[in-house]
């Protein structure tokens, strides 16, 4: 039984296990992001971590350290030029794990290790506009006269504003028109009709 014991063997031997996590994390400092197993990435994010923070402080010494254990020229190099300026302000926590669906063949569980500074989805550049504090206190009237200080839109939209309403009104007078001349049309035909009957009535008498 391994109780108490940390350091997950992963079914290797020791040189098996320091090789195989040297390599994966040569393969996280190059592309930046990996998939494998939940297993293996918990392991790699304790070995890799404390030589990210060894490539804060770029010495002789910390360069060598970090190439005992990534045993890659390219990867050390790597490290220390492109990853290092943009994890210098993060005390810790460099990398992320996210699991995955299961692997098909055995159904192990999988996940992706990425390092935090370089998903470019989460760390853009988002432009914060400056709030600004206003009192609440009466509005002062400016002494200048509208049509300066309205802009050209304005004095279009007022423009047509004024245009409908005249529409309106010729509207309404010629609904009013046409009323005037409807009761002058029954006055007539009215007219005609008391005329005719009191011919009738002369015509009888």
């Amino acid at each position: 039984m391994r109780h108490g014991k940390k350091i997950n063997h992963l079914s290797r031997k020791t040189a098996h296990r320091s090789a195989m996590l040297a390599n994966m994390a040569c393969s996280l400092i190059e592309h930046k992001r990996i998939n494998t197993t939940l297993a293996k990435a918990k392991a790699l994010r304790k070995y890799v971590e404390p030589l990210i923070t060894k490539s804060k402080d770029d010495t002789t010494h910390n360069r060598r350290v970090v190439f005992s254990y990534l045993k890659d020229k390219k990867a050390s190099s790597t490290l220390f030029r492109d990853v290092a300026p943009k994890i210098s302000d993060r005390p810790g926590g460099y990398t992320r794990i996210i699991k995955l669906n299961n692997r098909l063949g055995d159904n192990a569980e999988m996940a992706m290790i990425e390092l935090v500074d370089f998903n470019e989805l989460l760390t853009k550049d988002q432009v914060k506009k400056k709030k600004t504090r206003r009192r609440g206190g009466k509005k002062t009237t400016s002494s200048a006269p509208v049509s300066d200080l309205a802009p050209i839109e304005d004095a279009e939209i007022i423009e047509t504003e004024e245009v409908e309403v005249i529409d309106e009104n010729k509207e309404e007078k010629s609904e009013d028109t046409a009323n005037e001349t409807k009761a002058e049309k029954k006055k007539d035909t009215l007219d005609e009709k008391e005329d005719e009957s009191s011919e009738k009535d002369k015509n009888k008498d």
